[in-house]
């Protein structure tokens, strides 16, 4: 391992956990230490909760040497984004309306993940709401590759914080791409799974219908050992899919690079409004595929505008829906963005919001039937290398150019990963999306775990850090 400590890959670090080669105590002081001296740099954490992960980190210790382990996330220090309940932990769902909010018990992630041994940093920075934009009141999340640049979307802080060597894994929430757009603008992996298939019981919504929960960390095999101990049904969670649980990391053992994989490839759809770095580092990442063995399919995107529309539709009517007597009660607590989305959100009629579900369920078809005939669709994350903190404004004027990459696949609720396939001039990573159809998890990773035993793209660092 010649990278830093704190830069090793989720997997290493367990490896070394389990052989007694570090312990998990000097493991958490080791992040906690240097948090301390980063993240003042980065505003990625909005609480680190220290006392307890050492206290997690000295349970973890002490069933290790007794010979209880429990797997590769067992006394590994991770983050969450601060949507998550976590028993006596307080949250501020990245803005001032719900400061004081302290859950009783912890979330089914939560649980999953301390059940798995996790050792628990802290909360991370995000969009207020987990949408539009960071609370004035709680300062810009910091990209750690260049300050100028946008950390990417509410998932902000889980991105800086993995790329930054804060912690070994995160977790992150996409309802429009906030799991994608922070994995591509760090240089991070990042799953977007299939829409059910983590649970959302205690985490603070967005758009119940189109929120998502995955995992984001330095490849893909970190991404899967996370995954496994997330993914699958809740009972407390009816909207939950009860489809059986691979084990997603042993899938990664003994595949023959990407042999065999049919990668759809829509010509248009790549180039359509991209810059000329996103595209030239999208080609190589097929040229990179067909060398390893994969299938190049010409096929046609469905149109996205409309899906697009409908997806914006949809997370302002369902952010109202939860946030609505709160924000009738106190407007003031609510920073500029997700205010007018609450305001649209309460203002749009019945046949407004009914557009956008007969949109959302024509747009799920015809994806549907795009993977009748590819295992993945191979695709930009935004249109362009990074976006730069002072010029959000026009990004954001075409809302649906800026999202058309990713919201899309929220409406239809496919299962996105998103890895490092390039780097621009200005040093900023290059970001691709590999997307399938429901509950192709197992190919995503294959395939991206793939590309990176083929690619150097995710072991690098951001280099003021």
């Amino acid at each position: 391992m010649s990278a830093p400590l704190h830069y090793a890959s989720l997997l290493e670090v367990s490896a070394l956990v389990a052989s007694g080669d570090i312990s998990p105590v000097g493991l958490t002081e080791l992040m906690l230490e240097r948090i301390a001296a980063v993240d003042p740099a980065l505003n990625s954490y909005l609480l680190v909760t220290a006392d307890t992960a050492l206290a997690e980190a000295a349970v973890a210790e002490a069933e290790i040497r007794s010979g209880r382990h429990r797997g590769p996330l067992h006394g590994v220090p991770i983050a969450l984004k601060d949507l998550f309940h976590t028993r006596g932990v307080a949250s501020t769902f990245g803005t001032l309306a719900y400061r004081d909010f302290v859950a009783d018990s912890d979330a089914t992630l939560v649980h999953r993940l301390k059940t798995a041994g996790a050792t628990i940093l802290g909360r991370l920075h995000l969009h207020e709401g987990a949408f539009g934009e960071h609370h004035p009141a709680l300062g810009r999340c910091i990209n750690p590759w260049n300050e100028a640049y946008w950390p990417g979307g509410s998932s902000s802080g889980s991105g800086a914080a993995t790329a930054a060597g804060l912690c070994f894994a995160s977790l992150g929430t996409d309802t429009g791409g906030s799991i994608r757009f922070p994995s591509a603008a760090n240089g991070v992996t990042g799953l977007k799974p299939t829409w059910g298939r983590t649970s959302r019981h205690g985490v603070f919504p967005l758009a119940d219908s189109l929120d998502t929960i995955g995992p984001m960390a330095r490849n893909a095999a970190d991404v899967a050992a996370m995954f496994n101990a997330m993914a699958g049904a809740d009972p407390c969670d009816p909207t939950s899919l009860s489809a059986p649980v691979p084990d997603y990391l042993a899938a990664l053992d003994g595949v023959l690079g990407a042999r065999g994989l049919r990668i759809g490839i829509d010509e248009v759809y790549l180039e359509t409004g991209v810059d000329d770095e996103t595209v030239a580092a999208m080609r190589q990442a097929i040229a990179d595929f067909r060398d390893l063995g994969a299938t190049l399919v010409p096929v046609t995107v469905p149109d996205r505008r409309e899906a697009t529309l409908a997806q914006m539709v949809i997370t302002d009517t369902e952010s109202a829906v939860f946030h609505k007597d709160v924000f009738e009660a106190d407007k003031s607590l609510f920073g500029p963005q997700l205010a007018a989305a609450l305001e649209r959100g309460i203002s749009y009629d019945a046949l407004t919001m009914s557009r956008a579900y007969i949109k959302r369920d024509r747009f799920k078809g015809e994806i549907a039937r795009l993977f009748s005939s590819i295992d993945v669709l191979i695709s930009p994350v935004y249109p362009m290398v990074g976006a730069l903190y002072e010029e959000m404004d026009s990004y954001l004027a075409d809302l649906v150019g800026f999202l058309g990459f990713t919201s899309p696949f929220n409406v239809s609720g496919s299962p996105s990963i998103t890895l490092p396939c390039g780097a621009a001039a200005v040093g900023m990573p290059i970001g691709m999306q590999l997307i399938g159809p429901h509950l192709s998890e197992p190919t995503l990773l294959r395939a991206a775990h793939a590309f990176q035993q083929a690619t150097d793209w995710h072991t690098r660092h951001p280099p003021r850090f």
